[in-house]
């Protein structure tokens, strides 16, 4: 055995969240698999078991990622955690609705603070060590890596930025290195339950809405087993604005027994924000570290999919990590060109950013509702922007075509 395969690799990972998680089995599994060596820990902050803490992420996970866990980390998707599917789209627009029916698997909607604990408890099954406490910084040394956290130091190779939108981390890796967090948009999400009946009477599709409104860009209400998750989106947006939102006519046709509201649950209407990114991160790698999923603004354009993203981006860093190596150039030349897939739909998804938020504030889209009812075409561009199943490369190409300007033209004249 060469001196390579002899000596440990020591990994340190900031967040064990999904991201975290897949990168520390996908490590794992890859030195076992090439007989290398190495030592993986999770520094975490939040303690997911006791579920105490809650998650801004709606919690809709969609294809590929249930094939993604087995194929890739040899794991089982939770099947037990999911708490309901969704077959398709209803999207709102200045009053009008178009239902926009799954075309493939269905997304399966779960409690992230629950995915998160199973993820964690996979990874430390397989090897990884947890250390329950948030790092605070980060020094760089020409042959190892010294991160500082509440409970003490920690000496690494290379250490794997996976916080999410956590700004302390953040701001930790932005002291240290080139990385520069990605731009982002907030996001106020609450929940509520109307009871067996009123969630029986919603149905398991998730409700879209572009409303008229110059701060929230779009808004959702997803059923989740026992109660609705309602978020809005924004440059600016606030609690107020949820507020407003909620009053809406439209908004309250949907929500069943809203004038109910507290009676089923005491936590119900209660508000929590956060963010999620809507551009690449500057610097999110360079020698002895790498950053994933919405740290480094690798999701998809202005939908999102974070988890499933996490999770990719995971993997991909853990085999750019044993493969290549871990300066600056081994990074360029493998996990830069692994994310060519979700980097080079970045500027299609601003498109159609830019697109969505101006025709919703111009008044156009009710004409691209009455278009979309007789152009499949329009109708599959739709449901790949709302459910972030396509790229908005693919998108765009739809919207696009020339049966779908045709029948917006008729719409339009119409």
């Amino acid at each position: 055995m060469n001196e390579a395969k002899d000596q440990i690799l020591r990994v340190a990972i900031v967040g064990a969240g999904p991201g975290g998680c897949a990168c520390a089995m996908a490590l794992l599994a890859g030195a076992a698999q090439h007989g290398r060596r190495v030592e993986v820990h999770l520094i975490e902050g939040k303690n997911f078991s006791d579920e105490q803490h809650h998650n801004q992420c709606v919690g809709v996970l969609s294809p590929p990622l249930p094939d993604l866990l087995p194929r890739e980390l040899g794991i089982p998707f939770p099947q037990h955690l999911v708490r309901g599917r969704v077959d398709g789209y209803v999207l709102h627009v200045d009053g009008q609705r178009l239902t926009l029916p799954a075309e493939h698997e269905p997304s399966l909607t779960l409690r992230r603070v629950q995915f998160d604990a199973y993820m964690l408890e996979q990874a430390q099954e397989r090897g990884a060590r947890l250390i329950q406490a948030r790092a605070s910084d980060l020094e760089f040394h020409h042959d190892h890596v010294a991160l500082y956290t509440e409970g003490g130091t920690l000496e690494a190779e290379v250490v794997v930025g996976a916080f999410g939108m956590d700004e302390g981390s953040a701001a930790m890796f932005a002291r240290s290195t080139p990385y520069r967090p990605p731009a982002a948009l907030a996001s106020v999400v609450t929940k509520y339950h109307p009871g067996e009946e009123g969630m029986r009477a919603f149905g398991s599709k998730i409700h879209a809405f572009l409303p008229r409104h110059p701060h929230i860009e779009f808004a959702g209400v997803t059923p989740k087993g026992n109660h609705l998750t309602i978020n809005i989106a924004g440059g600016q947006v606030s609690a107020e604005m949820m507020e407003e939102f909620l009053e809406r006519l439209a908004v309250r046709r949907v929500l069943p027994n809203l004038e109910l509201a507290g009676q089923f649950d005491p936590n119900d209407l209660r508000f929590f924000k956060g963010r999620f990114p809507r551009s690449l991160a500057r610097g999110y790698y360079g020698n002895r570290y790498v950053i994933l999923g919405d740290a480094a603004g690798l999701v998809r354009a202005f939908k999102g999919k974070g988890v499933t993203a996490a999770v990719l981006t995971g993997i991909r860093a853990a085999k750019a990590i044993l493969q290549h190596g871990i300066t600056q150039q081994a990074f360029a030349a493998s996990y830069g060109q692994s994310n060519q897939d979700i980097r080079g739909d970045l500027a299609y998804g601003r498109l159609a950013r830019f697109l969505v938020i101006h025709m919703a504030r111009w008044g156009i889209f009710p004409w691209v509702l009455r278009a979309a009812r007789s152009s499949p075409p329009l109708q599959g561009a739709l449901f790949g922007a709302v459910s972030g199943e396509s790229t908005y490369r693919q998108v765009l190409a739809e919207a696009l075509s020339p049966p779908a300007l045709l029948a917006l033209l008729r719409a339009a004249l119409g």
